[in-house]
């Protein structure tokens, strides 16, 4: 009982000493201690579905024992966790796991760079490196797409409200519409070739191309495979380094390691981060064309580059998940399953709602903000965490570990529906 009364006391005590950037606290009022799977303990008692996954950092689930297990051994070890970019047995054998398991069985070279530790690290070290191979400035991204809050990676990134943020003038990015932006009937693609291959169009060839596969942040818009074959075919034929971000969409969220797969995409840089490290630690890097790796030695750096304890979570994910197919048919399936019953209610309201999204990384559009914000606030009180995400958060985001048992997805999936319905009434 201590726990339940002393909870909104605490909860208080975060609102004095935190700062009031703080989001997802906000989002989700409750003390969280411990966490298992998909399940999420506060300290007020309450169980809780995690529909969100550390934001797609936990593809793995929380507290993940294999992986743990394989943690706790390395660091009974003494072994080296903090290294700079020395060498190191566990660097060695991340790569070579990598590069056998996930790279040559999908055809794909490349040399690897550890950046520093977020997603927004890598997006700026990705950039940085298109710049200095091309010896151009601009970077065409897409309207709605996300990639940091750094300032290079925010000139990237659509949103107002983040680009706000900044308090400077954010340049060298060139928005473009995405796929479908402009409706089905406009082949956005067919007017990014024409801009750039116009003398006059007033739009500078750019460095790079960066694209998400899969708009995360911006609504879980999911691009054609058709739309992402022409992208990289106009990046090849303007002489622009072509950049998939998958910080959020990799590692196995859309049913392949890579989102691009199913595209049959050749990046020139792939930028991962977020469930790399398969544990939630922080990790992130770029997958680099070996005759596009121009820098000098030192000439990016950064303190926590290639963190080997999160290399060791990361290889041992790969061990686990990623050496046979199952893995991925196992995504591709729950997936399906999840979209099923997502169009069933979105059916069930006449044509007031949409979803879409691929693998296990789905979207169900409330149209008006103030539907999906109630309907996740509801959910929260009945034991679900789940997210926001769209130009004015009218996307209801589901994330769920893609370990996640058919009992629990199918349990937080009655938590939504029962709150999308009390939302309505």
């Amino acid at each position: 009982m201590d726990g339940v009364s002393s909870e909104p006391r605490k909860m208080q005590a975060f609102g004095a000493l935190e700062s009031n950037v703080r989001s997802y606290s906000r989002s989700f009022p409750a003390i969280f201690s411990r966490a298992r799977g998909s399940i999420m303990l506060t300290e007020g008692g309450q169980k809780v579905i995690d529909f969100l996954s550390g934001a797609g950092a936990l593809n793995y689930g929380h507290n993940n024992h294999q992986i743990k297990a394989v943690i706790t051994e390395y660091l009974d070890s003494d072994a080296v966790v903090h290294g700079l970019d020395l060498a190191t047995p566990a660097k060695l054998k991340f790569m070579e796991t990598f590069s056998s398991i996930i790279l040559r069985n999908r055809n794909l070279q490349y040399r690897f760079q550890f950046t520093g530790p977020t997603g927004a690290n890598a997006v700026e070290a990705a950039l940085k490196l298109s710049r200095k191979v091309t010896g151009r400035q601009n970077v065409i991204s897409f309207m709605r797409g996300y990639h940091g809050m750094s300032l290079g990676a925010m000139a990237a990134t659509g949103n107002r409200f983040y680009r706000a943020g900044s308090g400077v003038p954010l340049s060298g990015a060139t928005f473009m519409p995405y796929d479908g932006y402009l409706g089905p009937a406009v082949d956005t693609a067919d007017y990014l070739r024409k801009v750039l291959i116009d003398e006059s169009s007033g739009i500078d060839c750019p460095a790079a191309i960066l694209v998400e596969t899969v708009q995360g942040e911006g609504g879980i818009n999911a691009a054609s495979k058709e739309w992402l074959q022409s992208i990289q075919a106009i990046a090849r034929e303007v002489g622009a380094v072509f950049v998939v971000d998958d910080i959020q969409m990799g590692c196995g969220r859309t049913g392949d390691f890579f989102s691009f797969e199913f595209a049959a995409l050749s990046p020139d840089i792939v930028v991962l981060s977020k469930s790399l490290s398969g544990y939630g630690l922080p990790l992130s890097m770029l997958l680099i064309r070996e005759e596009l790796d121009v820098w000098q030695p030192g000439e990016h750096t950064g303190t926590f580059r290639g963190n080997n304890l999160a290399l060791v979570s990361a290889t041992a994910a790969i061990n686990i998940y990623w050496r046979c197919r199952i893995f991925s048919e196992e995504v591709h399936r729950m997936g399906e399953l999840m979209r099923s019953r997502l169009e069933a209610i979105a059916a069930e309201h006449g044509n007031n709602f949409a979803v879409r999204g691929r693998g296990m990384a789905l979207g169900f559009d409330c149209q008006k903000p103030e539907i999906a914000e109630a309907t996740t606030r509801k959910a929260f009180d009945k034991g679900l965490i789940v997210e926001r995400c769209g130009p004015v958060d009218q996307v209801v985001k589901f994330l769920p570990a893609l370990t996640i048992d058919l009992e629990t997805l199918n349990h937080g999936l009655d938590l939504f529906e029962e709150s999308l319905a009390e939302t309505l009434k």
